[in-house]
């Protein structure tokens, strides 16, 4: 599959299904900077958003975390019914979104393993766009990997896209993170998302 420079991408972050798939799989928490990172692939970033459910009102620190990391945030209460279920995602609005900006975009990148994303991808590719699919393999419908572009397993490289917590009786830094360098890693100090609670 071809990732060159001068391709228009659109990054589309299921935030549920990866927070979930993170904790239920690993017992940790996603990077979704270094998501980013990875589904843009040093060509031309467009549109990047993050869908969030709004619980309890204290996510807004998780939030903020994620604008940080140059995601546009949209939110939406989670829905209670009279008979006491709850109802949160936003497949509908990921999909809408997706074929609306897809106009403009070379690549559709779907940070999600929902299989109820199918049939969206076929109908992008139907449309001469290149789709691809960043999730966690264990996780992921196996007809969406085999209906896009390009699958890429988060699994398969976890030092990467997951952030460990703290050792027992370890506390991070508050002053300090990690960030990535073509040399390595290094301290730096500035406060980042890595210092709250990403979940």
């Amino acid at each position: 599959m071809i990732k060159h420079k001068d391709q228009r991408v659109g990054v589309f972050i299921d935030v549920q299904n990866m927070y979930y798939s993170a904790r239920h799989l690993y017992n940790s928490k996603v990077d979704f900077g270094a998501i980013l990172e990875a589904a843009v692939a040093d060509r031309q970033l467009i549109r990047a958003l993050a869908y969030v459910v709004k619980a309890t009102g204290e996510e807004q620190p998780f939030f903020e975390a994620l604008f940080q990391r140059g995601l546009e945030i949209k939110e939406r209460p989670v829905q209670v019914f009279d008979s006491g279920a709850k109802k949160a995602d936003w497949d509908v609005g990921i999909a809408v979104d997706a074929i609306r900006i897809g106009e403009i975009l070379d690549v559709i990148v779907l940070v999600s393993g929902d299989g109820d994303f199918v049939e969206l991808v076929e109908y992008l590719k139907h449309h001469g766009r290149q789709v691809e699919v960043i999730a966690f393999r264990e996780t992921t419908s196996t007809k969406l990997v085999e209906a896009v572009d390009d699958f890429t397993d988060l699994s398969k490289d976890k030092e990467k896209f997951l952030i460990k917590p703290p050792a027992p009786g370890m506390k991070r830094n508050p002053g300090a993170r990690r960030t990535r360098t073509p040399r390595g890693e290094k301290e730096t100090g500035k406060n980042t998302s890595d210092d709250l609670d990403l979940g």
